[in-house]
């Protein structure tokens, strides 16, 4: 007999003599024939990497750390715990192998049904996921989660998802920094060249106004040289001839100057309309080749984007299809496992019948056997003690039996409700003697009366119980009469 104290991370199990299964406690004197176990209910780190696959079929490693130990907040789950897993070490492989084999199993499981997309973006529910079921398979064997610390995905050997994800985001970068580079530096070179053009057009306009300003001056003040000329002229030189010649020159030159001008100004406007269209012309070129590097650009990353998505659908669809298939064979194969044992069930159940009804003929057949062989002996021992009179014994069968009361009683119910009717018939004569008071001497003549006065009371009774009449030659009974009057008239 000993006094047990356990430490604070520590519980005392105790099972033997007086203990219905197991006694878990702090301290506790154990007495003979008890045995006494310490278990350390100490949190322990399990750090493994999980291989696993997602709903599209690309494999990746999930490292993770896991802090397990014992419930000790409720006793029923230390109980199980204590049960199964005591005899083990806290870190011995049996208990890590059942540990990491539970968390393996749900988080496969899990993660076969999510995206690698969802897994990577949604790692806080997937690990709340992850904790929850395999809090729920461990609660079976008593143990619970401190602490659950799930880190980054890795990539499995031969499968770089993560990494060609990686490249495939900088590529994108790397591309659109490009495509801005070439739309920034065609903004440049557009609005060089349409300031550029704005500056030659402006210099145009201003040196066609300017021409054209100089031209009107230079006509309005040779007009009005020519004009105070033909003034003088025609003042000096009223009545000469020179008069007509003065005036058609000036009329030539003017409509010459006029001429001039305005082919100046169509030819300025000409010039800036020419140079108009090829700026035009070489910002247009410049557009569709920036317009044609960007939709090159945009269709390139379209179709590889595109490709993956199908790629990804297409995995899907199978995976779901092969799922599908994997159910139905599973449902079907439980069905017939089903209808076998429902089938061996009602065959085992019928032979128990068959058995049990076999069972109960067979202690019946004894239990007849028994009564007979012990009337048998009966029997004998009373033919003995009446000296083998059978007659005797039959009797004394018959009165033990109350077979005599029987039949007496069967007889009183089969006459039983019977209303029979006694009908008394007298032709009057005595000792020999006819009605009349003749003597009846002769043999025949007497039987024939006899017969001839039972007719009456016979066809009476046919015509009671069948309702028949007698025919009219062999004569008439009387509706209502006495038998005695009946007989009288007939």
């Amino acid at each position: 007999m000993m006094y047990h104290v356990a430490r604070a991370s520590e519980f005392l199990v105790i099972t033997g003599i007086g203990i219905n299964e197991l006694k878990i406690t702090k301290k506790a004197l154990v007495w003979p024939l008890q045995k006494c176990r310490i278990i350390d209910v100490t949190p322990v780190n399990y750090t493994f990497e999980v291989n696993a696959m997602s709903a599209e079929k690309l494999p990746f490693l999930l490292p993770a750390v896991f802090t397990i130990g014992p419930c000790v907040d409720d006793r029923e789950r230390l109980i199980k715990y204590a049960k199964l897993l005591s005899h083990h070490e806290r870190d011995s492989h049996d208990v890590k192998d059942l540990v990491q084999g539970v968390i393996e199993g749900e988080t496969r499981v899990l993660a076969a049904s999510m995206t690698m997309e969802e897994i990577f973006k949604g790692t806080k529910d997937f690990k709340k996921e992850v904790f929850d079921k395999v809090q729920l398979e461990l609660n079976q064997f008593g143990l619970l989660i401190y602490n659950a610390n799930i880190k980054q995905l890795v990539d499995v050997q031969g499968h770089e998802y993560f990494s060609y994800l990686g490249q495939k985001t900088q590529m994108e970068a790397a591309n659109q920094a490009k495509i801005d580079v070439s739309e920034a530096k065609m903004k440049g070179e557009i609005g060089a060249k349409e300031r550029e053009g704005l500056t030659r057009q402006n210099a145009a306009k201003i040196d066609a106004e300017t021409k054209i300003i100089s031209t009107q001056r230079d006509g309005d003040g040779k007009k009005e040289e020519v004009k105070v000329k033909t003034d003088v002229k025609i003042y000096e030189n009223q009545r000469e001839a020179e008069v007509a010649e003065a005036n058609s020159v000036l009329a030539t030159k003017k409509a010459g100057w006029s001429q001039q001008a305005k082919m100046a100004e169509i030819e300025a406007q000409k010039a800036v309309t020419m140079r108009e269209a090829v700026l035009q012309q070489e910002v247009e070129r410049k557009n569709a080749l920036t317009k044609t590097e960007s939709l090159k650009a945009q269709h390139l990353s379209k179709a590889t984007v595109d490709y993956e998505i199908k790629v990804q659908e297409a995995n899907s669809v199978l995976y779901k299809k092969q799922k599908e298939a994997e159910a139905e064979l599973y449902e079907n194969r439980k069905a017939a496992e089903a209808k076998k044992l429902a089938a061996e069930a009602q065959t085992y159940a019928v032979q128990l019948a068959a058995d049990a009804a076999l069972y109960a003929k067979k202690k019946e057949a004894e239990g007849l056997k028994g009564i007979a062989e012990a009337e048998g002996v009966y029997v004998r021992s009373l033919m003995s003690a009446l000296g083998g009179n059978y007659n005797a014994l039959r009797d004394y069968m018959m009165i033990d039996k109350g077979m005599f009361k029987d039949i007496a009683k069967f007889n009183a119910e089969a006459i039983k409700g019977l209303q029979p009717k006694i009908s008394i018939w007298s032709n009057g004569g005595t000792n020999g003697q006819m009605v009349d008071g003749t003597s009846g001497g002769h043999a025949g003549i007497k039987e024939l009366a006899s017969i001839y006065q039972a007719l009456p009371p016979f066809l009476e009774t046919v015509h009671e119980q069948t309702g028949m009449l007698p025919p009219a030659w062999m004569g008439s009974l009387p509706v209502s009469a006495d038998p005695a009057t009946s007989s009288q008239s007939a």
